[in-house]
């Protein structure tokens, strides 16, 4: 279902988290906001599926808002931004989104840090582009700067249908699970191993080690495929709320209730003063394995009055996510 002309539509990814930390805090999140919205709507979209697919439920459903239709793992959103941003062959090559990251490395396996955590700057972010680019365009691949530092736009045919973990996904697990192990994969694991090598020798993370930072040392790649060719993004995109995100990465769960409780008092209370006034109002709340979308719809006098006297909890909804 899409939104209905001009609707004002509220995206918020890990809304639910599973993690041990979010889930107990889960239990005393106090909500009003959020429960006086949700008695209001009705539920219009679910997608439900297992915490393991590469794309995770918001990437999927704000896909599925701006009209791209994707194989998992495969939602171009590299091919976005470079059309965005006015690159060469955007309309209709394929890309990756690299990320510059820290690879913990463990007695058994080597972890991926969350790569809002090592601060780069521009200026760093742009001295490891131009070591790094001409073993990327070895193998083909033409690596180009974003407005983001510590992420660049890689363009080439080894992106066109592999299928890859977003970062969202692999921020605190191991390689091994979320790295492509396919054939068409192989030249990217090569590719990072050379990265390695490279990274641990450039001055960029002397100085980075020298002022505590986690050194540079690797990059993930996400975001991965090709435009269609007669693609039109959506006139209305949702606002996507994003500030539980590193918190929920983190298992911070009294991080992650503050950032709640941040939402419910700014976003959701301007969503629901919007659907008091009449407006054409819509919410997805996504969590680890699945995406469920509100939306104002006719309910008759006795779904007018359940809703008026009978509010679920806010947790009762976060919890299927």
């Amino acid at each position: 279902m899409s939104a209905p002309p001009n609707a004002r539509h509220l995206l918020i990814p890990f809304a639910g988290r599973g993690s041990p930390a979010c889930r107990e805090a889960l239990a005393g999140l106090r909500l009003p906001r959020l429960e006086a919205l949700l008695a209001r709507l009705t539920l219009v979209h679910e997608d439900t599926q297992d915490d393991s697919t590469l794309s995770p439920p918001h990437e999927r459903a704000l896909a599925e808002a701006l009209g791209i239709a994707a194989a998992d793992g495969c939602i171009p959103w590299a091919a976005l931004e470079a059309r965005r941003s006015g690159l060469p062959a955007a309309g209709h090559a394929a890309w990756g989104v690299a990320t510059l990251c820290h690879w913990q490395v463990g007695i058994d396996d080597v972890m991926l840090g969350d790569p809002s955590a090592i601060e780069i700057d521009r200026a760093e972010s742009d001295a490891l582009l131009a070591a790094a680019r001409p073993f990327f365009e070895e193998d083909g691949i033409a690596l180009h700067a974003s407005a983001t530092p510590g992420r660049w736009l890689a363009q080439g045919p080894i992106f066109d249908g592999l299928a890859t973990a977003s970062i969202d996904r692999a921020v605190g697990f191991p390689i091994s699970q979320w790295s492509p192990l396919s054939d068409a994969g192989r030249p990217l694991r090569r590719l990072q191993n050379e990265m390695q090598m490279l990274l641990y020798t450039e001055r960029v993370n002397d100085a980075r080690t020298a002022r505590g930072v986690p050194p540079i040392n690797s990059f993930w790649l996400s975001g991965t495929g090709s435009l269609p060719a007669a693609f039109t993004p959506a006139a209305e995109a949702p606002a996507v709320a994003d500030a539980l995100r590193t918190p929920a990465l983190r298992d911070d769960g009294a991080g992650w209730a503050s950032a709640w409780q941040a939402l419910d008092a700014g976003p959701v209370a301007e969503l629901l003063a919007a659907g008091s006034r009449g407006d054409a109002v819509m919410l997805t709340l996504c969590g680890d394995r699945g995406a469920q979308r509100f939306a104002l719809r006719p309910r008759g006098f006795a779904g007018w009055a359940r809703g008026l006297f009978s509010r679920p909890s806010a947790a009762s909804f976060l919890e299927r996510l």
